[in-house]
């Protein structure tokens, strides 16, 4: 019995150990990582130019608008302009 439990623990097969196959596994799971990651920055920083680039010219709407016009605080609702960005809760 202890002569079977000996053999099987020195057995030379490449799937018993993690070593070199393991490492690639990893590193590729590091490299996916890395271009999955810099896709989404990528993505981000459009988004963030986007919003900016709205912002900054509906606020140059706002400022010609005469304080008279303008809402007070308890009755404004902002809307988005896109309808896609809506909750299914803000369309009803």
């Amino acid at each position: 019995m202890l002569v079977l439990a000996a053999a099987a623990a020195k057995s030379p097969s490449a799937w018993d150990q993690p070593g070199t196959l393991g490492f690639l596994v990893v590193f590729g799971m590091a490299v996916v990582l890395y271009f999955v990651f810099r896709s989404l920055a990528k993505h981000l920083r459009k988004i963030n130019e986007a919003a900016r680039l709205e912002a900054m010219s509906s606020g140059t709407g706002g400022a010609a608008e005469s304080p008279a016009s303008a809402p007070t605080a308890a009755t404004t609702v902002s809307e988005p302009k896109n309808p896609l960005t809506q909750s299914d809760y803000e369309r009803q």
